[in-house]
């Protein structure tokens, strides 16, 4: 397939770094998304139905496959195909991640017999875009919650204690270069300005063709369990969004 190049790469987010503290102590408060959904579940949205449809589920940075076990529940009870994303816990290697889960998404693409939509959480996500970024025929749509879109750990709150500032820059010069090549998908990035691990301008898709940012209410770890967030879910795997 051929792709016209992105005129403008991504560029160094000047002022911004990870999550304050304030917002970062916010997270301690993801437990009231669970308790939420656990009394309001009953106004998720039903009609959206998936129709054997394939969805692979990629979990964050340190985080198992059980981590999106609502969201895989849910998507299940609408009538989709979902997969866990068959790696197990989430090490943080992206390159080896990324070769790993692309022989997976093969074969997944293979067995369903159409395009696979995946759905990936924090640096879930950046594996799910930059595997539909290299086999663009093989997934139908990418949804990503909380995703360090650019930067790599630069903007993270983590980020200063996993790596050093050369080693931040490093990946953030190669995370950039990979735009040279845009994701020719619908794309949407759910993103939320009460994150307190990723600083939310990181998860805004200014280079994308066809992306959406969605902005949600939720801290980073409540992604997996936000009634707001499974119902956007579900409006865009089955179509019934209108994309801004």
């Amino acid at each position: 397939m051929l792709h016209q190049p992105v005129k403008d790469l991504p560029q160094k987010l000047e002022g911004i770094k990870g999550p304050r503290i304030s917002h970062s102590l916010r997270e301690i408060l993801t437990p009231l998304e669970l308790a939420k959904l656990s009394i309001f579940w009953w106004r998720l949205p039903t009609r959206h139905r998936g129709f054997g449809k394939p969805v692979i589920l990629l979990p964050g940075f340190g985080a198992g496959e059980q981590s999106m076990i609502v969201i895989r529940e849910y998507l299940r009870f609408l009538g989709y195909k979902p997969y866990d994303w068959g790696l197990g816990r989430n090490g943080g290697e992206v390159e080896e991640m990324l070769e790993n889960f692309s022989e997976i998404l093969a074969a997944r693409h293979e067995e369903a017999g159409e395009p696979v939509a995946l759905v990936g959480w924090s640096l879930g996500g950046v594996v799910a875009r930059e595997a539909a970024r290299d086999n663009p025929d093989a997934v139908s749509q990418v949804v990503t919650l909380g995703t360090p879109l650019i930067g790599g750990p630069q903007y993270t709150a983590p980020g200063p204690f996993l790596y050093s500032r050369s080693e931040r820059e490093e990946i953030e010069a190669k995370v950039s270069d990979r735009y040279a090549v845009p994701l020719d998908l619908p794309v949407t990035s759910i993103y939320s300005k009460k994150d307190g691990i990723v600083a939310w301008q990181a998860s805004v898709d200014h280079w994308s063709p066809d992306v959406e940012n969605i902005e949600v209410d939720t801290t980073h770890f409540g992604f997996g369990f936000s009634e707001q967030v499974l119902t956007l879910i579900a409006e865009i795997l089955g179509g019934h969004r209108r994309r801004s």
